[in-house]
């Protein structure tokens, strides 16, 4: 029997972006000063951003209005009918 044992293999995916020319720059730059690849540095900065906490909004109080009360005992038959159709 045949079978493959994957323990603690590291899989790469190889993909084409379209980036921007000056970021791109900036990133062969920062890869060369730093003496690491464009790749570690595109897939840190990726990591970076998709694990950072979630941002919680603070919405503001929904605002509240007085209705005035009730116009008419919804639940008098008699009453609803009068109101709607001047009975």
């Amino acid at each position: 029997m045949t079978y493959i044992r994957n323990i603690n293999m590291v899989c790469h995916m190889k993909t084409t972006l379209n980036i921007d020319e000056t970021v791109m720059r900036r990133v062969k730059e920062e890869a060369a000063r730093s003496g690491t690849t464009m790749s570690e540095i595109v897939e840190t900065a990726l990591r970076r951003f998709l694990d950072r906490p979630e941002e919680s909004v603070e919405l503001p109080e929904l605002p509240s209005f007085d209705g005035g009360g009730a116009l008419v005992d919804v639940t008098d038959r008699e009453a609803l009918y009068h109101a709607m159709e001047g009975r």
